[in-house]
């Protein structure tokens, strides 16, 4: 494997906050020409079966997947484990106690829209929800939008769902090493997720850096749809400095509100240790 496979190691499925089930996720990777893929819906592995068989069955090579939400320095960080097994009994309870609180949480963040005249927005959120487990406050976007509220989700986020609107309720995620252990401890590289989308000081996201790697971290996301040209480079020095494998996704949610398709990133810069040779051992083949 090198630098120039195709992989596509991030996206999302109905299992989480995508509108594709695992199946037509895996089918469309495959038809925009990707070689290695992993499904990583948040918190949650329900959707890896029928991800990995048919991905195997398609031609590509899998690897197991998740983007555990943690929390760091007041804000909401994203790790992406690969190559897992995804039967350890640690991992499972780790996520299941993860996802505890999300239900509550959307009923909190409902109320505080309908005290600024935005009613039925937990029933609304609802009807986005593959998995009642995991509703999140992209579901609320997808309501918002096309309630008339909001032209597109990023208005949505701008004016409700970030920090000081109204519709922000804060969840009091994984801590970092526990999440990282989760992944370790199961046979999986941890990754460190788009970066860039974190409102960190320098010294902070130092500080996030060093932990991550203490924690046994051992990748990050370089080159990502969420991540801007510009910050392609800006995360490759990261991971020279810090000794990190990097990893390549495309981040995608759905047809209409990605900005990046599957499969269509450049490489990752040649001189970086490619996540998947890490994980070489775990690749499940194409059958």
């Amino acid at each position: 494997m090198t630098s120039y496979l195709n992989a596509d190691l991030h996206c999302h499925s109905t299992v989480s906050d995508g509108t594709l089930s695992p199946h037509a996720l895996a089918v469309r990777a495959r038809q925009q020409g990707v070689d290695l893929w992993a499904l990583t819906d948040h918190d949650e592995t329900g959707g890896l079966p029928q991800a990995q068989a048919t991905a195997q069955s398609q031609g590509m090579a899998f690897l197991s997947g998740v983007e555990i939400s943690v929390s760091f320095a007041h804000e909401t960080i994203h790790i992406v484990g690969l190559g897992f097994d995804i039967h350890d009994s640690t991992l499972t309870q780790g996520l299941a106690h993860t996802r505890g609180g999300r239900d509550q949480r959307a009923q909190d963040m409902a109320q505080q829209l309908a005290q600024v005249g935005i009613a039925g927005a937990y029933e609304g959120a609802l009807r986005y929800v593959g998995n009642p487990a995991l509703v999140s406050r992209t579901h609320f976007a997808r309501f918002l939008v096309d309630s008339g509220v909001c032209h597109d989700t990023s208005e949505v986020f701008r004016r409700y769902l970030t920090e000081g609107k109204p519709g922000f309720v804060p969840h009091r995620w994984a801590g970092l090493g526990e999440a990282v252990r989760w992944i370790t401890q199961a046979g999986g590289v941890a990754v460190i997720a788009h970066p860039a989308r974190y409102r960190l000081t320098p010294n902070e996201e130092f500080a996030l850096f060093s932990e991550f790697k203490a924690h046994g971290g051992q990748a990050v996301e370089v080159v990502t749809g969420s991540h801007a040209v510009h910050e392609y480079a800006t995360y490759a020095d990261m991971a020279r400095e810090f000794g990190l494998a990097a990893s390549r996704g495309s981040d995608f949610h759905a047809p209409d509100e990605s900005s990046t398709d599957l499969g269509t990133l450049p490489p990752l810069p040649a001189d970086l240790v490619p996540v998947w040779d890490l994980l070489r051992h775990r690749v499940q083949a194409p059958v």
